[in-house]
């Protein structure tokens, strides 16, 4: 054959590096903190409402396109009672397989080809295949270290909005780098949406995952974003079942219609019993939430003062569970080597965030860790890690 078998839109994805670098941790028996998954379940009783649901029948079938009426009704009273947003469970809230799904899901329905998508880089990898699955063009606007924390260049957001630009891919708080978009940064994302009619996705699946005293500010609740924004979140990073892949879209009608849409011809339904059990998860009481985020701050401290011992330039994240590091001043420049030779050198696998990056110069000196890990695990790879000082 002439014509290679890969769809050309997705010829410049092959294996992702979340993929090359786990095989690589299980190759040389290193500590992997590359790939974002905790190492320990999460609640217990979320668990047994899994077995529950299971021995009951509930959830053993299909369950309905939308997601089972308990979930949605959990979704829309966690969206009132966290955030003052109102939505109607049978008409704007749809149950997905993972956030990654109501992603695809999102941008398949909502974009044509020849659309511009403008995305906030480094962004997760899912987002560049999924705009090109849609035949869009994505504009990246990259965030950059100021002060302590990465930040929007909003004059530079501005100017990449054209006549062709249908949607804002945003996420917060953002992954890879830990920030969390300030109020004002959202308030203008919000104007130039409203003044340029924008579509706006926004991936929150860390939002209660904001490890400082910052708020999770969702871009729904500011004004004229309410029907024009399409809400994303899940499960698996808030109560650590990862595997369980339940995440959720929140929106207006007519949007979660077009959502709904191209979702249906994905994976039709999924995770039915789960279903049931992330209905009971979103009700636990407040001290879990503060639980986790102390927890997770722990952690940060921990993995950021020995990643800063051993050398690193450390940007302490204000949100997610991943620390980005500078390895310049190790007298490296190339993470993606840097990273294939860290499990030999110290035997600790991370990621290079070069690959989250269409400006790859952007991206090349910064190595990505995953703090989700057990606190013994994280002070071993922190002793290993030290000897690169």
């Amino acid at each position: 054959m002439t014509r290679p078998l890969l769809n050309r839109r997705l010829a410049a994805f092959g294996t992702t590096i979340f993929a090359e670098m786990s095989a690589l941790a299980a190759r040389t028996g290193s500590i992997n903190l590359g790939q974002g998954f905790p190492d320990t379940d999460g609640p217990e009783e979320v668990r047994e409402a899994a077995v529950r649901a299971l021995r009951e029948g509930r959830g053993n079938q299909y369950p309905p396109g939308p997601g089972v009426p308990e979930l949605r009704t959990a979704i829309a009273d966690h969206q009132r009672t966290r955030y003052g947003l109102e939505y109607d469970p049978d008409t704007e809230v749809l149950v997905t397989a993972g956030a990654t799904e109501a992603i695809a899901a999102a941008l398949l329905a909502l974009v044509e080809p020849g659309d511009e998508v403008i995305a906030l880089e480094p962004y997760y990898d899912s987002y560049a295949a999924c705009v090109a699955m849609a035949g869009g063009t994505r504009v990246p606007v990259t965030l950059r270290p100021h002060d302590g924390r990465y930040v929007l260049d909003l004059d530079e957001l501005r100017a990449a909005v054209t006549p062709r630009t249908r949607l804002l891919l945003l996420n917060t708080p953002h992954n890879p780098t830990g920030t969390v978009l300030t109020r004002a940064e959202l308030a203008a994302v919000a104007e130039l949406a409203v003044e340029r009619d924008l579509l706006v996705i926004t991936d929150e699946v860390y939002e209660h995952l904001v490890l400082d005293d910052l708020p999770h500010i969702p871009l729904a609740s500011l004004p004229g974003m309410r029907d024009r924004t399409v809400t994303i979140s899940s499960a698996g990073k808030t109560f650590s079942f990862t595997g369980w892949k339940v995440g959720w879209t929140t929106a207006s009608p007519a949007l979660t219609t077009a959502v709904r849409s191209a979702k249906q011809f994905l994976t039709y339904v999924s995770s039915g019993p789960f279903q049931y059990a992330v209905a009971e998860a979103l009700r636990l009481p407040d001290a879990y939430f503060d639980g986790l985020r102390a927890e997770l701050r722990a952690k940060r401290d921990l993995l950021s003062d020995g990643l800063e011992r051993a050398g690193f330039g450390v940007h302490r994240p204000a949100g997610t569970y991943f620390v980005t590091t500078d390895i310049r001043p190790l007298g490296a420049t190339d993470g993606l080597d840097f990273c294939r030779s860290l499990p030999e050198r110290a035997g600790v696998v991370a990621i290079p965030n070069a690959v989250f990056y269409d400006h790859r110069a952007e991206g090349a000196p910064f190595v990505r860790f995953a703090f989700c890990k057990r606190t013994d695990v994280l002070e071993e790879a922190v002793a290993r890690l030290e000897r690169l000082a």
